[in-house]
């Protein structure tokens, strides 16, 4: 038997330049499942992405989810994609087990914490303040080099890692400091700036972009305070869900969530395409 890969709709493309296709998964040319897969250009040359590939009850266990994973690779190479992602809910063990033996590695997982209706007090002598224009353009950039090493250091070229960069940076702060939703702060203790949080309000919920203790305050507890006060805004705002992204090997940073309560809902997984 012959599993395929058949198109349903023709090659979409969006106005930024995403490209995204439909598909069934065919055996013989029945239909068993179905796949979509997308290209965006956030880093110089496309990187693709499986968003949903499903085989009905019937036909799982035999090997069809393997081999359109493997088709879908070979339209990403068309595309142009020198990468692939996937990302897999944290129940989905079979999903898991399906991409880790086709070469996946995991990049991060995603966390988060359902609050309650009190923000959490600060630690004596702890306070946070926004942050001022002044302070704003020298983080910005060193917050965009810090971003393009850790994704140079995850197996993008460092050209397309600073493209990247460049692009994350500026869909997420088109404005600046006058974002909307945003909310970047200092967190002092006893009138020393220690750390700054980057929080993000959404619809229902919130996320944690960048939290981050000055390297010569760190070891303090202060990286606990900089999530309390993340959860103290997101409360304030009437939002009750804060996530997070963690990058695989930062086990201080996933040992200080999980510490805090925040549970693990999806792993992120990427593989190169040579």
């Amino acid at each position: 038997m012959t599993t395929t890969l058949r198109p349903t709709e023709p090659l979409q493309r969006s106005t930024d330049g995403e490209l995204s296709r439909h598909f069934q998964v065919c055996v013989n040319s029945r239909p068993v499942g179905t796949l979509h897969l997308s290209a965006s250009p956030n880093a110089g040359a496309p990187v693709a992405r499986i968003t949903d590939l499903r085989i009905e009850e019937p036909d799982r266990r035999r090997g069809r989810g393997t081999v359109a994973a493997l088709a879908a690779e070979e339209v990403a190479r068309g595309w142009g994609c020198r990468q692939i992602e996937v990302q897999v809910p944290a129940t989905a063990e079979a999903a898991l087990r399906l991409v880790g033996a086709l070469g996946y590695v995991l990049r991060n997982r995603g966390m988060e914490k359902r609050l309650g209706d009190t923000p959490p007090a600060l630690p004596a002598g702890s306070r946070g303040r926004g942050f001022t224009e002044a302070e704003y353009e020298p983080w910005l950039a060193d917050a965009s080099e810090k971003y393009a090493r850790m994704w140079h250091e995850r197996g993008l070229s460092e050209a397309d890692a600073r493209e990247r960069s460049r692009r994350d940076h500026a869909r997420l702060l088109p404005r600046g400091l006058t974002t909307e939703g945003v909310r970047i702060s200092v967190l002092e203790h006893e009138g020393t700036r220690v750390g700054i949080l980057w929080l993000a309000l959404r619809a229902d919920d919130a996320w944690v972009y960048r939290v981050e203790t000055d390297a010569d305050h760190r070891g303090k507890g202060h990286g606990r305070t900089l999530m309390l006060l993340a959860e103290a805004q997101t409360i304030g705002a009437g939002r009750h869900v804060l996530a997070l992204n963690v990058f695989a090997g930062n086990t201080p940073a996933e040992r200080l969530y999980e510490s805090l309560g925040y549970v693990t809902v999806a792993h992120a997984l990427y593989k190169d395409l040579v």
